[in-house]
């Protein structure tokens, strides 16, 4: 289950920013038995490097992230840190 998740976040997220480079960790295990893990939504790290993200605040990097993600933040995903750079920011 936890490869299909992150296969389906690292599609999302190619589709969406076309990122040069993209890891995504899974911490699901951490977290296992608090209230928010028990309706099966997982716990990622997410760090992006995307040209798309040029120019843009924090705040609207992570939208770009959230919306990317879209349904999947209400259901496969319970929790998600984003590192979101542009190009000339590494």
């Amino acid at each position: 289950m936890s490869t299909d998740r992150i296969t389906m976040i690292r599609e999302r997220l190619d589709a969406a920013l076309s990122p040069t480079q993209i890891d995504i960790i899974d911490e699901s295990a951490k977290h296992a038995g608090h209230a928010g893990a028990k309706g099966g939504g997982g716990h990622f790290i997410v760090t992006l490097i995307s040209g798309n993200f040029s120019g843009k605040s924090l705040i609207e990097r992570h939208r770009m992230v959230y919306d990317a993600l879209g349904d999947a933040m209400q259901s496969e995903i319970h929790a998600l840190s984003i590192n979101a750079k542009a190009p000339e920011e590494i």
